[in-house]
């Protein structure tokens, strides 16, 4: 007998208390052991559709529902009793007539008519809205997934109704719909072979999986709540298992799934390829321990995880660089800051300032690994704006030409001298440490990290793999990633379903960037035709005339959170910066709840809410998320602004800085409160779409 779980059971396990959630772990466990039963498992259901749900009693109140054939149990859903039986009264499951996929259906019959807004008369009538998909054929809608007794809802609604509709209906069929809806042509959904098992279908398998052994069940409800890391989208998978002749990325909005995507492509690749050694990397620590924590969740073969390493592009170059060269000393950022001011100052250089200065070293000379006159004087400075003279970029190279001569005096390397060395050595003896690569944030790696990259994958058949977003460049300046060796044209796509956050979520964040995003090499990414899989509450934005005010209404607003029964863990609070870090621990005073400030690292503190700063919230994700202390001034940041030394440096400044706020406002799933001080950021009239 075939045991499974289903997306709609891990959903509902997530909403029960812990001491619920660990009985009814016990129960599934009991249940995979003896899918059976004893007899008195199971529990008769009456008065429903579908006679092959069943009841499994967890305790006192809590119920299970189960899918029970000869040949497959199938664990639904699970909730308090009343609860559960309503669950299992409004559903059935069933194989898609057009498909062959297994789907839950909603009931039409069990189910009140779909509410269409009633239109307020002024002087003139508003008309009705026309209905969205009513020239459709039964047929291309059955192609898309959408079940035949919905047929003739899905031909009436209309946009203000659309948004309930899709709740009602499997995921396909609602992506297929919202894509229509804004312009976008879906593809028809795989049809199976007469005989295959509807399970097998591709869109099943997003929303049921196979559980063969007890440590993967164990797994599956250890995290429930981030069930999209076991189930992929058709689309997704495609991304995971597709063989590409050179370097490949895949993009995509906050949300979509990308980071899933590397996550299960690197496992692919190990799983494939026996024997291959597989990196998964990423800019960052924190990012790559994030990764560490969601990637022992996927393997299933501990031979795979022996050849699975994550690390994050510093660590791993330490590593490599230890091994190649024995012991070496670096010089830390703050020292060359020290050395390049104490430089300006005897070069009577002050016009330059020390942002600038420490900019230009990282992100061009250091970066570029410019080590005379005629490379400093020749190269191309992309992402930096500042037109520089000849005369200028002498009197710059002298500093840096003496910072070099004190790093060599001391013999001390940069990041940057160390990958250079590393990939210099790569190419000098054919020998790469990893047969793959797959690097997520990619968005936010620089110029000595892709060179390394290129150098390691060697252009071989699926060898580097990318996921980022342009939108999402918090870190780095933009250069040419062909220019390096790296060409992804034409191996891009872009995922454009959002699986993390509401519609409205999504909707307001994603006003806050263009429409497309180009990097320097032409490949475009578009918000155009992404899609959120659910509806959601409204953000809401608002300015306050003190900070005890805004903290009193984020401390509300947390109490009416916790009411509503979110766990003080699913709740986040994001400031700019550490200036502002304050301002959210008085909000989480005013909950009566404690804090605890992220530092990157995975806390496991389950009674507390985190509070952040907007760069280390890169790679988190919450149900509810209060951006606090939009104040203008604080974002785009005026320390910023102040050290731009050329009007032509300002846009990069306002990117970034819009960056900053859409990654925060995209770490919400559920519910989204921003807050400031009057005046506040000229950013949140754009959010505001005023």
């Amino acid at each position: 007998m075939n045991f499974r779980i289903a997306g709609t059971f891990t959903d509902s396990l997530a909403r029960l208390t812990g001491e619920e959630q660990k009985a009814v772990k016990t129960t599934a466990f009991d249940l995979q052991m003896n899918p059976a039963g004893s007899g008195k498992s199971f529990h008769k259901l009456d008065a429903i559709k579908d006679k092959n749900f069943w009841s499994v009693r967890v305790s006192s109140d809590i119920r299970l529902i189960v899918h029970k054939t000869a040949s497959s149990l199938l664990l639904c859903y699970v909730n308090h009793h009343d609860k559960a039986y309503a669950w299992a009264a409004r559903r059935k499951l069933e194989t898609h007539p057009k498909t062959g996929a297994a789907q839950f259906v909603e009931i039409r019959e069990t189910l009140k008519e779909i509410e269409i807004p009633k239109y307020v008369e002024v002087e003139q009538p508003t008309p009705p809205k026309p209905p969205l998909f009513a020239s459709r054929s039964d047929e291309e809608l059955l192609a898309y997934g959408v079940p035949q007794e919905w047929l003739d809802d899905v031909k009436r609604v209309d946009e203000d109704s659309l948004l309930v509709l899709v709740e009602k209906l499997p995921a396909e069929a609602s992506e297929a719909l919202l894509e229509l809806a804004t312009g976008g042509t879906p593809k028809a959904a795989p049809v199976a072979e007469p005989t295959a098992d509807p399970f097998d279908h591709p869109d099943a398998q997003r929303r049921f999986r196979v559980i063969t052994h007890i440590e993967e069940l164990e797994l599956a409800l250890e995290f429930p709540w981030e069930k999209w890391t076991i189930f992929l989208h058709p689309a997704q998978r495609q991304l995971v298992e597709r063989e590409y002749a050179g370097p490949a990325r895949a993009a995509g909005s906050a949300g979509t799934g990308k980071t899933i995507v590397a996550l299960h492509r690197a496992v692919w690749l190990a799983e494939e390829n026996p024997g291959a050694r597989v990196l998964l990397t990423t800019f960052s620590e924190p990012l790559a321990d994030a990764l560490r924590q969601r990637l022992y969740r996927l393997i299933r073969k501990p031979m795979v995880a022996e050849r699975l390493e994550v690390e994050s592009m510093e660590a791993i170059a330490r590593r490599i660089g230890r091994a190649k060269f024995g012991p070496i000393d670096y010089a830390s950022d703050d020292q060359i800051k020290e050395w390049l001011s104490d430089v300006a100052k005897s070069a009577t250089a002050s016009r330059f300032t020390p942002n600038f200065l420490w900019d230009e070293w990282s992100h061009v000379v250091d970066a570029w690994q410019l080590k005379t006159w005629d490379d400093y004087r020749d190269v191309k400075r992309l992402g930096r704006k500042t037109r520089l003279a000849e005369t200028q970029r002498r009197m710059l190279w002298g500093m840096f030409e003496t910072l070099r001569e004190k790093l060599a005096e001391q013999s001390l390397l940069t990041q940057a001298d160390l990958l250079a060395k590393i990939t210099e050595a790569i190419y000098a003896d054919g020998k790469s440490p990893f047969e793959f690569a797959v690097v997520d944030e990619a968005q936010d790696i620089g110029v000595p990290e892709l060179r390394f990259l290129a150098a390691l994958g060697g252009n071989r058949p699926n060898s580097l793999f990318f996921a980022g977003d342009l939108g999402q460049r918090i870190f780095r300046q933009p250069f040419s990633w062909k220019a390096l060796g790296v060409d992804v044209r034409g191996c891009s796509t872009t995922l454009r379903v959002n699986y993390r956050t509401s519609h409205q979520i999504r909707r307001q964040a994603d006003r806050l960037l263009p429409p497309e995003i180009a990097d320097v090499d032409g490949n475009t990414e578009s918000r155009k035709g992404t899609v959120s899989v659910f509806n959601g509450q409204e953000p809401s934005i608002q300015v306050f005339d003190t900070e005890k005010e805004e903290a009193l209404a984020v401390g509300e607003w947390i109490k009416e959170l916790l009411a509503e029964g979110f766990q003080p863990l699913e709740i986040g609070i994001i400031v700019r910066s550490d200036a502002q870090l304050s301002r959210a621990e008085q909000a989480v005073e005013v909950a009566g709840l404690k804090s605890v400030q992220l530092t990157g690292r995975v806390v496991d503190s389950p009674d507390s809410v985190a509070i952040s700063t907007m760069h280390l919230a890169k790679g988190l994700e919450f149900r509810a998320v209060a951006v606090m202390a939009c104040d203008d001034e604080v974002i785009p940041l005026q320390e910023r602004i102040e050290t731009v030394a050329d009007s032509g440096d300002l846009e990069e400044v306002y990117n970034t800085e819009r960056h900053l706020l859409y990654v925060a406002c995209t770490r919400a799933r559920d519910r989204l409160f921003v807050t400031a001080l009057d005046p506040s950021s000229e950013f949140l009239d754009d959010l505001q779409g005023s």
